[in-house]
C-alpha cells in the first residue's frame, strides 16, 4: 500500500532521528566522503557481513591505498585481497572499474549516481549510496536489507526478487526522499536505512520494540512480521559433484589457475575433475598411481545457486615430476596461505596432514 505524504515524510525524517542517536559511527568507511573508499566498502558489503567485511576492507586499503594503485595493479595482485570473501566476479568488477575510472575519468568518480551505474560492477542501488555519502545526492538506495524493511513498514507483499514487486520498492523509495523535504540529510538517511535493516528489522526476530517505525509498520500492526518479506518460491537446489586432487612432492602443492569467466575465475584452485573417473584418467596419464588411502573425506560446499559435493584425494606425485601444464604451477607448501584460494580449497589446503607435521 502506498502511505500519503505526511507519513513518507515522518518516515524518512525517524530513520534520520534514529541514525544520529542509535545507528553505526564507527565503521572503517565512515567519516569520509572520498568515492575510492566508500566504492570499495559497498561493493565489499554486497552479500556479506560487516564483520566479515572490515579487516578485508583494511588490508585491502594497505595494499591499494587509491585508484591510481588499485587501477596500476594486475589481476593476480588484486586476487590474494579478496580470496574468502566470495562472489569474484565483484573483485574482477571491481579491478575493471578502476581501469575505467582511471583511464576514462582521470581518476575521479562521476559525482551523480546515473553515471555511476554505467562502471563496471556497479548497480542502482550502490550507485545511489555513493552518490548519497560523497555528494548529498537525493537518490534512494534498495539494497536486501533495505527492500526487507520496506515491505514490512509499507505492508508490500510478494517476493521482493520479482521485477514488479521490486518496482514498486523503488517507488516507494523515491517518494520517501522527494516528499520528505530539500533539507533531508542523505548521508544519515541512507546509512539509517542499512543500520536498521541490519540491526532492528532482521530476517528473524526483529526487535520492534526498539524501532522508531513500529508505530506505523504495516507488518507490526497486522501481525506479519514473519510473513514479510514473501519467500522466494520453493525451488531444488541443483547438486553438482567433482573430485579435487591434492598432488604434493617435496614440499609443494600443485595448483591451477582457474579460467574465467567460471567457477572461481582468476583465483588458484586445486585441479578439478567432474568425476573421480576423470581424475583417475588424468593421474594415469601423468603416471601418478591412485590407492584408497589417499582417499579423503567428502563434503559439500554450498553457492548460491547449488551445492558443490568435492571428493578430495590427497596424492604424492613420483620423483622427477616437476613439469607444469599451461596454468598450473607448484607451491610450496609455506607459500599456500599467501595464493589466492576460494574458501573450499582454502579449507582442504589448511587441513593438509603434512602442514600440520611442520
Amino acid at each position: 500500500m502506498m502511505s500519503s505524504p505526511s507519513s513518507l515524510h515522518d518516515f524518512a525524517q525517524q530513520v534520520c532521528d534514529w541514525q544520529r542517536q542509535h545507528g553505526r559511527h564507527h565503521l572503517p568507511w565512515q567519516g569520509t566522503t572520498d568515492p575510492y573508499r566508500v566504492w570499495l566498502s559497498e561493493i565489499m558489503l554486497q552479500q556479506t557481513q560487516v564483520s566479515t567485511v572490515i579487516p578485508y576492507y583494511e588490508r585491502f586499503l594497505v595494499r591499494f591505498p587509491s585508484i591510481q594503485s588499485l587501477a596500476q595493479a594486475s589481476q593476480e595482485e588484486v586476487m590474494p585481497y579478496w580470496a574468502g570473501l566470495g562472489y569474484y566476479a565483484r573483485a574482477r568488477n571491481l579491478h575493471r572499474c578502476a581501469q575505467v575510472v582511471v583511464n576514462e575519468h582521470g581518476g575521479r568518480f562521476p559525482a551523480t549516481a546515473e553515471e555511476l551505474a554505467a562502471l563496471p560492477g556497479i548497480g542502482r542501488s550502490t550507485a545511489a549510496a555513493i552518490a548519497a555519502f560523497c555528494h548529498g545526492e537525493r537518490s534512494p538506495i534498495m539494497d536486501g536489507n533495505v527492500k526487507r524493511l520496506f515491505t514490512r513498514y509499507f505492508g508490500v507483499h510478494g517476493y521482493p526478487g520479482l521485477r514488479a514487486v521490486e518496482q514498486q520498492l523503488w517507488a516507494l523509495a523515491e517518494a520517501a526522499v522527494e516528499q520528505a523535504g530539500a533539507d533531508l540529510d542523505m548521508g544519515a538517511y541512507t546509512q539509517g536505512l542499512m543500520d536498521l535493516g541490519a540491526q532492528i528489522c532482521t530476517r528473524s526476530k526483529p526487535l520492534c520494540d526498539k524501532c522508531p517505525l513500529a508505530g506505523d509498520c504495516e507488518a507490526r500492526l497486522r501481525g506479519l512480521q514473519d510473513v514479510l518479506p514473501e519467500r522466494r518460491p520453493k525451488r531444488v537446489v541443483p547438486e553438482r559433484h567433482c573430485a579435487m586432487l591434492l598432488l604434493h612432492h617435496d614440499g609443494h602443492m600443485l595448483l591451477e589457475k582457474q579460467p574465467e569467466p567460471g567457477l572461481w575465475g582468476g583465483l588458484w584452485s586445486l585441479p578439478r575433475y567432474e568425476s573421480q573417473e576423470d581424475m583417475e584418467a588424468d593421474c594415469l596419464a601423468r603416471g601418478i598411481s591412485m590407492n584408497e588411502e589417499g582417499r579423503m573425506a567428502t563434503f559439500v560446499h554450498t553457492f548460491t545457486h547449488f551445492r558443490l559435493h568435492i571428493e578430495p584425494w590427497l596424492l604424492e606425485a613420483p620423483a622427477g615430476l616437476n613439469e607444469t601444464r599451461p596454468r598450473e604451477a607448484w607451491f610450496a607448501l609455506d607459500e599456500l596461505s599467501q595464493a589466492a584460494t576460494p574458501a573450499p580449497v582454502r579449507a582442504l589446503l589448511d587441513a593438509l596432514p603434512m602442514k600440520a607435521g611442520r
